[in-house]
């Protein structure tokens, strides 16, 4: 499955118009990251390698500074940077991010 989000293309499984997946639902659950892989964004990790025929790759360090992470609530773009000090909120609308995501930077993010 996949919705477009402000201008972006999200792939998953059950996105809904925020980018929750089958996967994670929360209210909080509205970001979308881009994998080192394909340049796809997906809702999670997960969602990836339900429909890739690939395997997730994190994002190097030194992509830090370039788009990264979907607001599913608003559409706008974070580097990575932005969005490790953005205290969980979106600096472009004010949508709470679910501050759990961070617990598993190691997943999707080369350590800072």
């Amino acid at each position: 499955m996949e919705r477009i989000v402000g201008k972006t293309r999200v792939c998953g499984v059950s996105i809904d118009s925020e980018t929750r997946c089958a996967h994670y639902d929360t209210a909080r659950d509205v970001i979308a990251i881009r994998a080192a892989c394909c340049d796809g964004y997906f809702p999670c990790h997960a969602c990836h390698d339900a429909i890739a025929d690939h395997a997730w790759r994190v994002l190097p360090r030194d992509a830090f500074d370039e788009p990264a992470v979907l607001c599913g609530a608003c559409g706008a773009t974070l580097t990575v940077d932005e969005y490790a000090d953005c205290d969980d909120t979106c600096p472009s609308c004010g949508h709470a991010f679910n501050p759990g995501c961070k617990r598993h930077w190691g997943r999707y993010f080369a350590e800072r």
